[in-house]
């Protein structure tokens, strides 16, 4: 038994590899046919996946071009991107093209520069190239289809119109006028997922495709979305009700107005959300003129208003006719030798003052006359005419639109919370003035009057429990943090698959293929003999007494079951080492 471990030590001792090469080899040689495939599989997987993540991060990061784009325009975007050498690739089917992300700007200014994409249908560019000795038929067909492929392609600027068709039904102009058809109208709109138009939308598409078109009324235009449902009946059925899509929304608007106030007045009072509030405002939207003509007696003589004033007074002396008709009768009267008595006359004064008549005259209404012409009865005339200003009032009354009729608010205040004798929370209401405090606030806050007829009711209840709207978007479904997350959980399950492979796999054939030093006293290859002589030599030195054969057998024996049980490879290994030698 010693003979052939010392010969086994000895050939292991000699075939001790030298080089690193040699000691390579060597080292692959301890491990099993399975060890050996599975470290070579660790190996590539290892150099595959660096590789592979390394190319993923050096690749450029692409982004959306261009999506839902027709057969003729992704063909022509394609064309453009191969001349201007820009890598592309598709996704979603082939329904978006992607370009690096920090190209994708300069990329659509450039197709923009070339007119793509077109929107899958033509304009007023196919009026460019006209062939020589076209017909006028085939003229206007064409300017009819360039004005849909417009109209198209206006129409899908409206942010929730994915793609649209417009048909027009232009009729042929005629002289007779009983016969002239007025034009008409459809249009086929292909919504996005989840996305609806609102009836002041509708409204504004068919007004923009009657004023495209001449003597097209806006009622014969015809609207339809993807599922075959008539948008335009919807739009005209608000309209029969009397129902405003502008009117609506300034109702909203003014019932949200008064909301705010009041909940901003009663917010520090009792806490936020610790009051609802709901309004509803009656407005009147009739359009009302009024003109008024008043006309008031111009009787009193402080406000008399006179226009004008003309006063005339006339006064005529005539003598009577006299004597027997006749030639002597017509002759004048011969000059008086003697002074004539006559009566006095009425506004005839003093010789020398003012108005007074001359010697032998009289003066009368302002006309000096001779006495001896002067007659009984003397005649006058006074006329006095006056123009008054005619006192009228006129007044034009317009009435503003949108004028609040009522307004009616309910206000809800959640009950105050105390903590009770147990030190759980107890709803408590709030007192008569509290109440009434709250009260006046709400309607100096909406602007109560009640000349208009405003109501105001304010209860005081306990809320019941309930989740708090949350008005910021998780993370969960914030899409920057979801791409940041994707990239860590990639980077992350990189980092676990190597650690597998490198610690879990790589690892422990590395220490199967490199065992460590074995101890002197450990060591069952190289020369037993010579190790276990030592170890009695220095046992009968220590203890002062030399083991028997039997005892130093027993005691080696003793030693390789223990390290067996400890380091069952090693064992292994020498063993394998022992068969190799012998069979060599």
């Amino acid at each position: 038994m010693a003979a052939t471990t010392d010969s086994v030590g000895d050939t292991t001792t000699a075939a001790a590899p030298g080089t690193l090469a040699d000691r390579l080899r060597t080292a692959f040689a301890r491990l099993s046919s399975q060890q050996k495939i599975l470290l070579g599989v660790a190996l590539a997987a290892i150099v595959a996946l660096l590789v592979a993540s390394n190319t993923w991060l050096k690749q450029a990061d692409y982004k959306v071009l261009f999506s839902n784009l027709g057969e003729r325009d992704g063909g022509a975007i394609i064309t453009a991107l191969e001349q201007l050498n820009v890598p592309y690739k598709f996704s979603d089917g082939g329904g978006a093209i992607l370009v690096p992300s920090n190209r994708v700007h300069e990329v659509r200014l450039r197709l923009a520069t070339q007119g793509l994409p077109k929107g899958g249908a033509v304009g007023f560019e196919l009026m460019e190239n006209q062939k020589f000795g076209i017909s006028q038929f085939a003229e206007q067909v064409n300017y009819q289809r360039a004005l849909e492929g417009e109209l198209a392609r206006t129409i899908m600027s409206v942010a929730a119109v994915e793609s649209a068709r417009v048909h027009l039904a232009i009729p042929k102009p005629t002289v007779f006028v009983r016969e002239e058809t007025k034009p008409s109208a459809s249009v086929l709109l292909n919504l996005y997922p989840g996305r609806g138009l609102e009836p002041a939308q509708i409204a504004g598409i068919q007004n923009l495709v009657a004023a495209s078109v001449p003597q097209l009324p806006p009622a014969s235009v015809t609207i339809l979305d993807q599922s075959g449902a008539m948008l335009s009946q919807l739009k005209s059925k608000l309209l029969e009700a009397g129902l405003d899509p502008t009117q609506i929304k300034y109702i909203q608007e003014v019932e949200a107005s008064v909301i705010k106030r009041i909940e901003d007045i009663l917010t520090p009072i009792v806490g936020r959300d610790n009051v609802r509030v709901q309004v509803a405002a009656d407005i009147d939207f009739s359009q009302t003129e009024q003109t008024a003509e008043t006309h008031r007696p111009n009787t009193t003589p402080p406000d008399i208003a006179i226009r004008s004033q003309q006063t005339s007074e006339t006064a005529s002396a005539t003598p009577s006719a006299t004597g027997v008709p006749g030639a002597l009768t017509n002759q004048p009267p011969v000059p008086a030798t003697a002074p004539l008595t006559q009566p006095a006359v009425p506004g005839a004064g003093a010789a020398g003052q003012p108005g007074a008549p001359l010697p032998g005259q009289v003066n009368a209404a302002g006309v000096q006359a001779p006495i001896a012409s002067v007659a009984q009865p003397l005649s006058t005339r006074k006329d006095s005419t006056i123009n008054y200003e005619v006192d009228k009032t006129i007044r034009h009354t317009r009435q503003s639109v949108g004028m609040i009729k009522r307004l009616s608010a309910a206000v809800v205040v959640n009950q105050r919370k105390e903590a009770g004798k147990d030190g759980k929370p107890v709803s408590k209401p709030l007192g008569d003035a509290e109440l009434k405090q709250i009260n006046d606030l709400v309607r100096e806050a909406m602007g109560f009057s009640a000349d208009r007829g405003d109501t105001v009711s304010v209860a005081n209840a306990a809320f019941t429990a309930s989740d708090r709207p949350e008005t910021d978007i998780p993370v969960w479904k914030d899409p920057e943090m979801r791409a940041l997350g994707l990239d860590l959980f990639k980077y992350a399950a990189i980092a676990a698959i190597l650690a597998y492979l490198l610690l879990g796999v790589v690892r422990p054939l590395v220490k199967t293929m490199f065992p460590p030093p074995l101890e002197p006293e450990k060591s069952l290859g190289g020369n037993i003999d010579v190790v276990a002589g030592e170890e009695g030599e220095g046992e009968a030195a220590g203890e002062g007494k030399p083991l028997s054969a039997a005892e130093l057998f027993e005691q080696r024996l003793q030693e390789a079951r223990e390290l067996a049980t400890r380091d069952p490879k090693i064992v292994a290994n020498i063993v394998k080492e022992w068969m190799g030698v012998n069979g060599g």
